[in-house]
């Protein structure tokens, strides 16, 4: 099975353009398969409920497809997604739950990338497995920090504005997930990463 390449920022933009200006259902269907995954896995992380995950994403790309001509307004389609989902999430769990408050400690995180990552296809099968065990046991808000930095590539800017913290927040929470990944691998982090 081959992996694809991953979409750059003018890539998306591109596809926001086709999609925008020439109504490109195929653009439309890249960008939807490009960030799917990554997206439906947040929102799930916020839910706990695949299922309304799904609806959740699904619900954002039509969404999208019903404003496309508004698209080119969005100056970060990719930040735009996910705060959306995430928004679109929280309001589905405080509309369950009745509750207005969700902790980031309660969240529990399965990204999956959407972009390629240079780093682990050179790293071996075994020690690509310790430094997967090493993430998942780190806890919940520095896991979704580090996924989010590292993983789908997030500047620390988009992550602070999307979990409602600051860069500071999220500077100590990575260097807590890399000595805690160095410290489980016996290696510098330096060597890794």
């Amino acid at each position: 099975m081959t992996q694809r390449a991953p979409l750059t920022s003018s890539d998306v933009h591109e596809l926001q353009l086709r999609i925008a200006d020439y109504e490109d259902m195929s653009a439309y269907k890249k960008l939807f398969l490009h960030f799917y995954t990554p997206l439906k896995n947040f929102s799930n992380s916020i839910l706990k409920s695949t299922q309304l995950a799904e609806e959740v994403v699904s619900d954002i790309f039509i969404e999208i497809w019903a404003k496309r001509k508004q698209l080119l307004e969005i100056e970060d389609l990719k930040m735009y997604l996910y705060v959306s989902v995430r928004n679109t999430s929280l309001r589905r769990l405080q509309q369950a739950r009745k509750t207005s408050v969700l902790s980031l400690d309660d969240l529990q995180v399965e990204f999956a990338t959407a972009d390629l990552n240079a780093e682990n296809s050179l790293i071996s099968n075994e020690l690509n497995q310790k430094i997967e065990s090493a993430i998942e046991s780190l806890p919940p808000q520095c896991k979704i920090i580090f996924k989010l930095a590292k993983q789908d590539s997030m500047k620390y800017k988009e992550i602070a504005q999307l979990l409602n913290i600051s860069v500071k927040t999220i500077d100590n929470q990575l260097a807590t997930a890399l000595k805690k990944i160095a410290t489980v691998l016996e290696n510098p982090v330096k060597k890794i990463f």
